[in-house]
C-alpha cells in the first residue's frame, strides 16, 4: 500500500489532531492509500491469502455451517487484504491477522456513517464551522474523501475491535469510530478514524506519575551520604 500524500487533508488533519472540548479531548485523522504494492506488500497478501485459504479448508471440514461465506469470495478476500495492509502500515508495530481481522470490519451504509458523525462529532462540528465561517465539518471531510476515492463508487466498512486491541485507542478512551471508504475501480482505500480522551483520566495519569518519580527522587536522596 503506498501512502498518498493529499493537501485538503491537511488542514482537516490539523484540526482534528487535538479538539479540546473541556472534559474531553477530540483526535482524529485522514490518511489515504493507493492499493498498490510496495516493499514487502506482495509476499503478504499471498501470505495472507494462503492463512484464509488455510482457514477456509479447515473450517469446512470441522464445521460445515461455518459462517465462512465472506471469505469464499475472491473477490472479498481481496478486499480484506487490501484493508488489513493498510491496517498494517497504519499501524507496523501490530500483527493483523485476516482470519481474526474480517470478523471486525463490518459494511456500512453512507447514511449509517453519516449518523455516526453527527453523533460523536456534534461539538467538533461547532468548533470546525467558528474558526472556517460556518463551513460544515461533515461537508469538508466528505468532500475530500471524494476527490480522493469518489464515494458514489465506494465501499464503506468500519473497523471494530475490543477497547484493548484497538491500536488507535489511548489512555482514557471514552469512544472511538475508524471508517474506511474503498474504491475497487481506483484500488484507492481512505481511511478515516477519531477517538474521545477524558481529560481527567489523561490529567490523573500524569499526576500519578509526576507523583513516583517525586518518591522515588527522595528514595534516592534517602540513600546518599549527606
Amino acid at each position: 500500500m503506498k501512502f498518498l500524500e493529499y493537501t485538503p487533508f491537511e488542514s482537516l488533519n490539523y484540526f482534528l489532531s487535538h479538539i479540546n472540548l473541556g472534559e474531553c479531548t477530540l483526535k482524529g485523522h485522514l490518511d489515504a492509500y493507493s492499493c498498490k504494492h510496495v516493499g514487502a506488500d506482495r509476499k503478504l497478501s499471498l501470505s495472507l491469502e494462503h492463512e484464509i485459504l488455510d482457514y477456509l479448508g479447515q473450517s469446512s471440514e470441522s464445521d460445515s455451517s461455518s459462517p465462512t461465506d465472506f471469505l469464499s469470495s475472491r473477490s472479498s478476500r481481496k478486499t480484506l487484504i487490501y484493508l488489513v495492509l493498510t491496517l498494517s502500515h497504519m499501524y507496523p508495530d501490530y500483527d493483523f491477522r485476516p482470519v481474526q481481522a474480517h470478523h471486525l470490519f463490518r459494511d456500512e451504509e453512507w447514511d449509517g456513517f453519516k449518523q455516526i458523525f453527527d453523533s460523536y462529532l456534534f461539538e467538533a462540528a461547532k468548533e470546525w464551522s467558528l474558526a472556517n465561517d460556518d463551513c460544515s465539518l461533515f461537508d469538508s471531510i466528505s468532500k475530500a474523501i471524494d476527490e480522493v476515492v469518489k464515494l458514489a463508487e465506494c465501499e464503506i466498512y468500519s473497523f471494530n475491535p475490543d477497547t484493548e486491541e484497538d491500536p488507535f485507542v489511548e489512555k482514557g478512551a471514552i469512544w472511538s469510530f475508524h471508517f474506511f471508504f474503498y474504491n475497487r475501480k481506483l484500488k484507492r482505500v481512505v481511511s478515516f478514524r477519531c477517538c474521545s480522551l477524558s481529560n481527567l483520566a489523561v490529567d490523573g495519569f500524569l499526576v500519578d506519575h509526576e507523583m513516583i518519580d517525586e518518591e522515588d527522587d527522595g528514595d534516592i536522596f534517602n540513600e546518599m551520604d549527606m
